[in-house]
């Protein structure tokens, strides 16, 4: 059963980061005011999908590395921390601040910084989820092939 809830949980969380982050930059690139509102105003929902795909990613994953802290596991097990804290930290704040500034309509100096602050952490984040999957393919491609040759 981990060996599905795993990967569909990480790639649903990166999934909805990623969405989070290119309709963030494609409204406020391309659309109108009240697209941004919108966008804006439904990620605070996305944490709803979010949030319990990252818990299930991260739960599962430790579960599945069977106390081993080595190698691309325990490479794994020590990214984990920095992406949790910059969605806690970081993207949640700044994404519950954004909705409120969007739903006012406070499109100034303060709504843009951590609109900057909040694409730079999502940029990053996506780059972890990323490394994570690879890192994942490559134990899953291990195990595949050390079991084959048994």
């Amino acid at each position: 059963m981990l060996k599905i809830i795993h990967p569909v949980a990480g790639l649903t969380a990166i999934f909805t980061v990623t969405i989070f982050w290119l309709s963030t930059t494609l409204s406020e690139l391309f659309g109108s005011e009240a697209t941004v509102v919108a966008v804006k105003s439904a990620i605070p929902w996305g944490f709803l999908i979010l949030i319990p795909a990252l818990a299930a990613a991260g739960g599962s994953g430790v579960i599945s590395s069977k106390g081993q802290r080595q190698g691309l596991v325990g490479t794994k097990l020590k990214r984990m921390p920095f992406i949790a804290a910059n969605g806690i930290f970081v993207l949640i704040p700044a994404a519950l601040f954004l909705a409120f500034k969007a739903r006012v309509g406070e499109f100034d100096t303060n709504f843009y910084v951590v609109q900057a602050i909040e694409l730079t952490a999502g940029a990053i984040n996506i780059a972890l989820l990323g490394l994570q999957i690879r890192d994942g393919l490559a134990l899953t491609r291990w195990r595949r092939r050390s079991f084959l040759n048994r």
